[in-house]
């Protein structure tokens, strides 16, 4: 699409101390590297110090006295401060890194666990790859500049007050000229850096929705090619593109204009030191020598070394900030969905004592009777309802169908049953309580939920269905398999139960991964089932095995299942027909066939539609009594 149309957060401030002050926060772990990535920045800032005194000295002996011992010595302390120096920058650099790679680890994981937590809706208005891009390109942006602007920090600003304080004290005049460009550097930074903040945002924005884009593409590049539509698919890339070059162009063109300032002016500082110091020197009073001339051109340029670096680090820290407010709003995100701080508190206690199998972990009863939907309403958008007036009751045992036109409501209902989502309006009650009263995690836990579009991850057959219930034993695997029909296939495999179902289960057919996820829902044992159309994509003979195993694994559970061919649901205990977020008909098969309305009609026309197909295939047509 050329519009990638999501929920995007603006930001507008210009540069946040007190977001900076939460995201150290993140750094807190590493105290004691930072400590000595902290005085390994001291000591070198020191030593740099020294470096422009001590060639000084040796000038000034080697004039005054040529080769002498004094001279030895002097050397002999250089070297000494080279070695020095060396040894703290590997130090420096291994605490860097070990910072850096530590930070990135604990940033990602708290994200990865953050977006365990969240709802289903914060996933609604937010693709894949923007996700993606929150959790490593901008969480590489802040862990690699954390220890890096840490260390400019304390080393520049060592470094330009030892430099100061050096040359007031060997010329106080003539460093006081140097010093003077100080404030234009200062009137500059403040200038440029809103410029490159407001383009940095815009850059990681951008970049955002160019992984969204370039994710989307890839998941979809079937689609596109059966539709030829490539070309089209590139152009409207190329406007995101287009849009990442400009604001890419902009942001390096504000940088390109405000480094080479900031090196001017040190360069300046240079000349001036020059000028005046040669004058001073060349006259006859002058008291400065040539290895303190020396030293102070050293000094001053110096000086424009850690003015430079930290003006880049400074404009990192523009760029870095907008990945920083994206990963650390996506930190402070609260889950829409969550225990009750009462509920947590009967967690806590549970947690206490000592486990009961007749009570659960939040302190009722562990056993699901009754689930009932108390005029119920929904909606995703104010003044949108996509249910209304929703009244059910339903016992264990019983198998509740839902039928209805796409976009009715009826996938709504599911999910508000397993609280994917809340009841905008009205309440769901578990054996007469509140189910908002009841733990989250137990109660998606008693859920098995096999939907149309069936999800594998890479790994084997055996580890897929293990995921249900992760200490499960190989033999449970299997046992699961048998009971949905799954182990025929699966032992016909080249690998059995050990063979790599791919990407996404991509080396499987769609029915085959239908039976691998019914055979994890099933390894867990919940006691209710979710069947979200699961098998509207397959055959008419994986139709039958599937259903063979959902009538087996339904038995005594209660189960809802969303139908899209209405023959496998002639023997639910209560079928409703959703339509614009209400009921408009309920009752079984049989009751509603001798209704002759909505329901009669949506059956009569599928199968009419059934008969011709088979017609046309030349198999045998349907029985006109399968019509009462």
């Amino acid at each position: 699409m050329s519009d990638v149309a999501f929920q995007e957060d603006e930001y507008h401030r210009q540069l946040d101390l007190a977001l900076w002050r939460r995201v150290l926060r993140h750094a807190r772990p590493y105290r004691r590297p930072l400590l000595g990535l902290s005085v390994a920045a001291l000591v070198v800032a020191t030593v740099e110090v020294f470096f422009p005194l001590a060639t000084g000295w040796l000038i000034d002996e080697a004039v005054a006295n040529g080769v002498s011992g004094r001279l030895y010595a002097l050397a002999g302390f250089y070297f000494a401060l080279c070695l020095l120096l060396s040894v703290c920058i590997f130090a420096f650099i291994s605490f860097a890194g070990r910072v850096a790679t530590g930070v990135a680890f604990d940033l990602r994981e708290q994200a990865f666990t953050r977006l365990q937590q969240l709802s289903f809706a914060y996933f609604d208005v937010r693709p894949v790859g923007w996700l993606v891009t929150r959790v490593t390109a901008d969480v590489s942006k802040i862990s690699s500049l954390l220890p890096w602007f840490l260390l400019d920090l304390v080393w520049g600003g060592s470094l330009i007050l030892g430099i100061a304080v050096a040359m007031l004290w060997i010329n106080w005049p003539l460093a006081l000229i140097v010093l003077a460009i100080m404030p234009p550097i200062s009137l500059i930074s403040v200038f440029f850096q809103r410029r490159m903040l407001g383009s940095s945002r815009l850059i990681r924005k951008t970049n955002s929705q160019m992984t969204a884009a370039f994710n989307e593409a890839i998941t979809g590049v079937r689609t596109t090619k059966t539709l030829v539509r490539e070309d089209e698919a590139l152009r409207e890339f190329q406007g995101l593109s287009s849009g990442m070059f400009q604001h890419c162009m902009r942001n390096a063109l504000q940088s390109a204009a405000y480094l080479p300032m900031v090196m001017s002016l040190g360069s300046l500082g240079v000349g001036l030191v020059l000028w005046r110091g040669g004058v001073t020197l060349g006259s006859a009073e002058g008291s400065m020598t040539l290895g303190t001339l020396i030293a102070f051109m050293q000094f001053a340029a110096f000086l424009h070394m850690p003015v430079e670096e930290l003006a880049r680090r400074f404009t990192d820290l523009q760029s870095a900030q907008a990945a920083a407010e994206r990963v650390q709003s996506l930190l402070d995100t609260e889950p829409a969905i969550a225990d009750s701080p009462a509920v947590c508190a009967r967690l806590a206690a549970h947690s206490a004592d000592a486990p009961r199998d007749d009570v659960a972990i939040d302190g009722f009863s562990p056993r699901i009777e009754r689930i009932a939907f108390r005029d119920v309403g929904f909606w995703y958008k104010p003044g949108e309802p996509v249910l209304q007036h929703f009244d059910l009751e339903v016992r264990m045992g019983q198998t509740i169908a839902l039928v209805g036109a796409t976009g009715g409501g009826k996938s709504t209902i599911v999910s508000l049953l397993a609280r994917f989502y809340e009841p905008t309006e009205g309440r769901i009650e578990v054996d007469g309580v509140e189910y908002r009263e009841r733990a989250l995690e137990w109660w998606q836990s008693n859920f098995g939920i096999v939907l149309q579009s069936p999800v594998l991850f890479s790994g084997s057959v055996r580890e897929n269905i293990r995921y249900g219930r992760l200490d499960a034993t190989d033999e449970e695997v299997e046992a699961a398999a048998r009971l949905v029909n799954a182990h025929g296939f699966i032992s016909e495999l080249s690998e059995g139960y050990d063979f790599d179902v791919g990407e996404r289960g991509n080396r499987l057919s769609t029915g085959q991964r239908q039976l691998i996820s019914l055979a994890r829902a099933v390894i867990a044992d919940p006691q209710v089932f979710i069947l979200d159309e699961a098998t509207s994509s397959v055959d008419t003979e994986t139709e039958r095995l599937i259903q063979d195993g959902v009538h087996r694994v339904l038995e005594g559970r209660l189960s809802f299942v969303i139908a899209h061919r209405l023959s496998t649901i002639r023997a639910a205990d209560l079928i409703l027909v959703i339509d614009a977020g209400r009921v408009v008909e309920q009752g079984t098969h049989a009751e509603l066939m001798a209704r002759r309305g909505r329901y009669h009609a949506l059956y009569v026309g599928q199968f009419t539609r059934q008969r011709e197909q088979a017609w046309l295939a030349g198999d045998a047509t349907p029985s006109k009594a399968e019509l009462r």
